[in-house]
């Protein structure tokens, strides 16, 4: 039976791909298990699923900056590695394939003493800290931006990201009834994910009577952002983030406002949608390099955060507007809009022969 073991975790964005590729493994026969931590994001996306067995070991956070927590965490790393090894020598799977994030350390270290072929996946523009260690292991690194292939090298291969399958399963009747919207104005989405964009959200609230006139407006405001003052403003449905509605949700949209989270802005391309990026300034900046790629591929627009006022939001929002067909031409074009085929097929290209 051909085995895959699978890893990636601490946010969502680390585990994503994992839930795209899954179907498919499961599809082609794979025996797949996941390795993980006890608390993280990844184990409640991931344990749930139908077909995977999922593992916990220990892991901890890598910072760049001075933390008391660097000297325990190391602790968790080591056993980590130690109980990644023991797993992996136990499973013998074919290959491995690791996301990235924090645990993906310690089993692509264990994987190396174990002779298991690794394949990793990065979803920024420039690579985090987690693949940058693990890159001497591995054997290919699939990327979502060509700048990222070519900025890794020889093992960087362009693949685009893995998409879920429900993301392209989105009803624009469902969307409208989800609203409550009736379909004859343009739908301007606002999307600042689960947690929202609080900046956003402020200054997008106060450009509000400057764009109901032309827009139905869906805000997605993230948890705990909702506005009394906002609830009953007609032509403004406010919710705090949807799940499964999502890919409704964007089926009816024919505008997105969006931060440029590498995962986010890759759903929004796969789907053609025009879009405005406002890049979130925070860590090594890969949101900025995101976004600064998107604008300069012609595929979006971008507004950077220290130019948005309401009424630069307003003005980049019609630019937008106008510019919308150019931008869907130009997306659809796209030829890795979803890297769903090409990872699996580097995958099979490098897992071990079945005994």
């Amino acid at each position: 039976m051909k085995r895959i073991v699978l890893t990636g975790g601490g946010t969502a964005g680390h585990v994503s791909a994992n839930q795209a590729l899954i179907p498919r493994l499961l599809e082609e026969g794979w025996d797949i298990h996941y390795l993980g931590t006890g608390n993280g994001i990844e184990r409640s996306l991931i344990e749930p699923i139908s077909g995977v067995t999922y593992h916990i070991i220990q892991s901890g956070k890598l910072r760049r900056y001075f933390d008391v927590k660097n000297f325990t965490d190391i602790f968790r790393v080591i056993a980590g590695f130690f109980q990644s090894t023991a797993l992996l020598g136990r499973l013998k799977p074919q290959i491995v394939f690791a996301k990235g994030g924090f645990v993906s350390v310690p089993v692509v270290y264990g994987a190396a003493l174990n002779r298991i072929p690794v394949v990793m996946h990065e979803s920024d523009i420039t690579p985090g800290l987690a693949n940058k260690l693990c890159k001497p292991f591995a054997r290919c690194l699939c990327t979502t931006f060509p700048e990222c292939a070519r900025q890794i090298g020889k093992k960087g291969v362009f693949t685009g990201s893995p998409l879920r399958r429900e993301l392209f399963s989105g009803s624009r009747e469902r969307g409208l009834q989800l609203t409550g919207f009736d379909g004859k104005k343009p739908i301007l989405m606002m999307t600042g994910g689960s947690l929202g964009a609080q900046t956003v959200n402020d200054c997008f609230r106060a450009a509000l009577p400057s764009l109901l006139p032309d827009y139905d407006i869906l805000h997605l405001c993230g948890k705990g952002n909702l506005s009394a003052a906002h609830e009953h403003l007609a032509g403004y449905c406010q919710v705090e983030y949807l799940t499964g509605e999502m890919p409704d949700a964007f089926a009816c949209a024919d505008l997105i406002l969006s931060r440029a989270g590498s995962n986010t802005l890759t759903e929004i391309l796969a789907l053609g949608k025009p879009a405005l990026f406002i890049p979130y300034h925070s860590g090594r900046g890969d949101q900025i390099l995101n976004a600064r790629s998107i604008g300069e591929r012609g595929l979006g627009k971008v507004l950077m955060q220290d130019k948005m006022t309401p009424e630069s939001l307003v003005e980049a929002i019609h630019e937008l507007d106008r510019d919308k067909e150019t931008l869907i031409t130009a997306l659809r074009s796209l030829p890795n809009s979803d890297g769903t085929d090409a990872v699996l097929d580097v995958i099979h290209r490098y897992a071990k022969p079945e005994k």
